[in-house]
């Protein structure tokens, strides 16, 4: 019985549209509230990222447009954790599992890493800033840590200062981005050059997927990481000043 309840479910989803399987999962986590008219659109996204936002009785969902084909359990795990987190509840681990899962496949990173070099902002090739030339940072790192033997990708500092972000490395362009709050007299160069340094292990460390997870700082990415020399002083400094 249970065994035949799980397919019955199962070929019911196979039948839904997007919007009624987001209407059967607000039912389930909002009981009382009355059903709010549901608007699903798969837009052209540069990533996977999806959005859900609830105004003026109207739930507005936005879907990556690369999981337009996705199977019909996919969008409901997809819906539970949008409108878990727009809630504000936890999202239950099987739904979350079987999302990452999905995400994790190779055939779909393959699809959102072509989405992104297709999609994605290039950053142009802008190593020198106003006070820190990144092509020369990345020169002496490379040559220091990784015995000159890394290819140098594309250097950029961003285009706005940001502070949650110092730094991050876009595999789809080959490019390293820092931050162009770091670019000033106030910043020392150590702290410039660790942030470098992290981002080009990820190109020595590249994410790992396993079992539907994703797994972007390795033990293998820790113990480079720690080899950097004055790490302490740099993270003092990025604790206290930025």
């Amino acid at each position: 019985m249970l065994h035949m309840g799980r397919v019955e479910v199962e070929s019911t989803l196979l039948f839904e549209t997007p919007e009624q399987i987001f209407a059967r999962v607000f039912r389930t986590l909002r009981p009382r509230t009355p059903l709010p008219e549901i608007r699903v659109e798969f837009r052209r996204f540069a990533n996977a990222n999806s959005f859900a936002r609830l105004e003026d009785h109207c739930l507005q969902v936005r879907i990556a447009d690369l999981l337009a084909d996705a199977p019909a359990p996919v969008l409901e795990s997809l819906a539970h954790i949008l409108l878990c987190k727009l809630f504000r509840r936890p999202v239950p681990k099987i739904y979350a599992y079987r999302y990452r899962l999905y995400l994790s496949r190779k055939d779909v990173r393959r699809t959102i890493d072509a989405l992104r070099l297709e999609r994605g902002r290039k950053a142009s090739d802008q190593p020198r800033g106003e006070h820190y030339n990144l092509l020369e940072i990345f020169e002496e790192l490379n040559l220091r840590y990784f015995h000159g033997l890394m290819a140098r990708p594309s250097l950029a500092w961003s285009a706005q200062p940001s502070r949650t972000m110092l730094g991050r490395y876009d595999p789809a362009h080959n490019a390293i981005i820092l931050s162009r709050l770091l670019d000033s007299p106030r910043v020392p160069r150590l702290v410039v050059a660790y942030v470098l340094y992290h981002e080009m292990l990820h190109l020595r460390f590249p994410v790992q997927h396993r079992n539907g997870r994703r797994r972007v700082h390795t033990a293998e990415f820790k113990e480079a990481e720690r080899q950097f020399e004055g790490l302490e002083e740099v993270r003092r400094y990025l604790k206290s000043a930025l």
